[in-house]
């Protein structure tokens, strides 16, 4: 390779990887930033919020913790029971799609769809009057109901269109050595559809982790308040302590930062499959 190749091809790389840094520290930035802004005091912050600054306030932490640690087992709770039951209905009814083809099958498959359609804040008030008529109104599992709902229809969409592209002959197989349908779902379906799974079940986990709106609507009791709704604990009614509230905003960031770096490799494997499914 001549020697002005060479240096054009340098500079290409160069140029690539000082475009990807840039994309990354934009990303970066607002995590630098709040983990910053929770070691300061509100004279620190006022002077300069951008660059740390001794002394550093690590009892914000402690502050912040008193407040948003007792939302923490709620939101738990909360979020892991809803992926475990939202997948426990929408495996079965995935397969039904996938694998059998009853009368008006279209039409129940359209109408499904449609709900797609509808937008979530149109529902509110239906669903607060469903939720008081089911008596769950104030109550965690209110949440997980509305949670499991929400995503049935997203993730049987999805899931559908993985179980068809199974190679119908390990069904055949399958049922040729006695499977049934539950057989099927946990020697067939969940080992070949295992990335997409995990993948939606992390989407779901942050969805549900992170929702403000409903805990907010239908919790009326502060003990029983999720993470995202809890955390409107620490803005102060008249002073903005932004110490203690962006330590309070870290605590509920580490949880997942620590799930997306323990599945990344399924999430990024979940999202290549999707984009080689036809």
């Amino acid at each position: 390779m001549s020697e002005p190749v060479r240096k054009d091809a340098f500079t290409r790389e160069w140029r690539i990887h000082l475009f990807i840094g840039g994309i990354l520290a934009l990303a970066f930035f607002p995590l630098y930033l709040m983990l910053n802004i929770s070691l300061k005091d509100n004279s620190q912050f006022m002077l300069d919020p951008w660059l740390p600054h001794a002394p550093f306030h690590f009892e914000n932490w402690g502050q912040a913790w008193v407040i948003v640690g007792r939302y923490i087992s709620n939101t738990v709770f909360v979020a892991v029971t809803t992926v475990a039951l939202t997948f426990g209905l929408t495996l079965p009814a995935s397969y039904f799609f996938a694998r059998y083809r009853p009368p008006c099958y279209r039409l129940l498959w359209y109408f499904f769809i449609i709900l797609m359609l509808m937008p979530g804040v149109a529902s509110l008030i239906p669903l607060f009057l469903l939720i008081k008529g089911m008596g769950l109104l104030n109550s965690l599992m209110a949440l997980v109901v509305l949670g499991v709902a929400g995503a049935q229809v997203f993730q049987i969409f999805i899931l559908r269109n993985f179980i068809e592209d199974i190679p119908g002959e390990l069904f055949e197989a399958a049922e040729m050595d006695g499977a049934g349908h539950i057989a099927m779902l946990r020697n067939v379906v969940i080992p070949m559809s295992g990335s997409i799974i995990s993948t939606l079940a992390i989407l779901q986990l942050l969805g549900v982790w992170n929702d403000f709106l409903m805990p907010m609507l239908l919790i009326a009791d502060d003990e029983k308040l999720t993470l995202a709704a809890g955390l409107i604990k620490l803005d102060g009614e008249y002073v903005k302590q932004w110490g203690p509230m962006m330590a309070g905003y870290s605590i509920a960031a580490i949880p997942l930062v620590v799930i997306f770096l323990f599945t990344m490799r399924l999430f990024v494997k979940g999202l290549a499959a999707g984009a080689i499914k036809g």
